[in-house]
């Protein structure tokens, strides 16, 4: 296949199995200006797939550097216009399909500014989109999907010793290996992926696990799970039954821990983007379930702002799981975009977390939420936590413990 074949596939595969989109649904597309032509495929796919209408949101990142800079009530950075947590609302009761492709045409466009003027502008924006969390994502009342797209500078990012031509084509040769779209029979190999990750995920669940523990370099860490968690991989379900897959691509198998019971130091693997700024070399150490310390290489400060947004930054909200088998892990890359990265390597994420994830969630209140061990944020971010160098192994409800990853790769369990 050349290059449009592959891309064409591509916008097949976000259409078809990402949003999975029905006869009749709505699809909401948000990208930057500079996927405006790949947009424009995926919008043809969805209206052969008998989408009954497809919203673009088309996004210039300078205008939020504008606005961060320029605005002269600081406070106004504040203000979210009421229309955009209608917007993303809208989307609960119409069960529509949501996409985001990720990529920036300005990867670094906030790295300078102040941390917490951009966290300000950051978490008032989810915050608005409180409920959209929570039921949306939260209950998979939305068919959301998050994919990526090369673009001139990212790619540089990644392959700094090629030339920028050069380099986009080589990300996106990336891009459709793990995505598996180099492979025309590429929607039958997600399914056997699929397959994969979702039988792992139940025989996570079924051994009923107590503690995950971590450990390697700089890392000495526990996280309690409860009794109600459930492990998740692959393709999530809609309340009306359809399957949509989140994440292109995926590798992980995820659960929601009991934050009460995260002990220990942790140090990162690699380097994550929070508000614009890669946060490098981080070190953790939590006590009660709260992080109490931490240092970084690099973007201390803006770590710093992120963590005091609420009660909740500072603890975990997910705790995922991932070998290096992972086609990701296996290119020897950093893409410094979350998407990617987070599916090369074991992570955690601190603020909120996946109420998919707790048994009987939906019919349980905030305060027996919380004692699950749930967390409530408005914000959440991966980091990832493993590498060759680093074992996991999970303490059973039975006292029974058990080898998951030794030096980074699955075991038999």
């Amino acid at each position: 296949m050349n290059f449009e074949e592959k891309l064409a596939l591509y916008a097949k595969l976000i259409v078809h199995w990402g949003m999975n989109v029905q006869i009749g649904q709505d699809v909401y597309i948000g990208a930057e200006v500079i996927h405006r032509d790949f947009v424009h495929k995926i919008v043809e796919e969805a209206y052969e797939a008998g989408a009954r209408f497809v919203n673009i949101e088309l996004i210039d990142p300078r205008n939020n550097r504008t606005r961060i800079l320029k605005t002269q009530n600081k406070d106004d950075l504040a203000y979210v216009p009421a229309f955009i947590p209608f917007r993303y609302n809208n989307m609960i009761p119409e069960g529509a399909a949501s996409l985001r492709i990720l990529g920036s045409e300005y990867p670094d466009i906030l790295s300078d500014l102040d941390p917490n003027s951009v966290q300000k502008v950051e978490v008032n924006f989810k915050k608005s989109l409180k409920k959209f969390y929570e039921e949306a994502i939260g209950h998979s009342k939305v068919h959301w999907t998050l994919a990526a797209a090369a673009t001139p500078a990212w790619s540089k990012k990644v392959f700094p010793n090629l030339e920028e031509n050069s380099a986009k084509e080589a990300l996106w040769n990336e891009i459709f290996r793990i995505c598996r779209v180099d492979k025309e029979n590429c929607l039958e190999l997600w399914k056997i992926h699929n397959t994969l990750l979702s039988t792992r995920a139940q025989k996570l669940t079924d051994l009923q696990i107590k503690h995950l523990y971590f450990t390697g370099p700089s890392t000495h860490l526990k996280i309690g799970i409860s009794p109600l968690a459930r492990f998740k991989g692959g393709v999530s379900k809609s309340p009306s039954g359809q399957a949509f897959s989140p994440n292109l691509p995926t590798e992980e198998c995820f659960t929601t821990p009991n934050y009460h019971l995260t002990e220990g130091y942790v140090r990162t693997t690699r380097p994550f983007l929070i508000n614009g700024k890669m946060i490098r070399g981080l070190n953790l150490t939590f006590e009660k379930g709260e992080i109490t310390q931490f240092s970084a290489d690099e973007g201390e400060e803006t770590f710093s702002a992120y963590i005091a947004s609420d009660s909740g930054s500072r603890r975990l909200g997910e705790v995922a799981l991932v070998g290096i088998d992972s086609p990701i892990y296996q290119s020897g890359l950093i893409f410094e975009e979350i998407l990617y990265d987070e599916n090369a390597a074991c992570h955690i994420a601190i603020g909120f977390a996946y109420r998919f994830c707790i048994k009987g969630s939906e019919n349980m209140s905030p305060e027996e939420l919380a004692s699950a061990g749930c967390n409530t944020s408005n914000v959440h971010t991966d980091m990832m936590i493993s590498s060759e160098e680093v074992d996991v192994f999970a303490e059973l409800y039975n006292g029974e413990k058990i080898s998951l990853i030794e030096k980074g790769s699955w075991r038999d369990f």
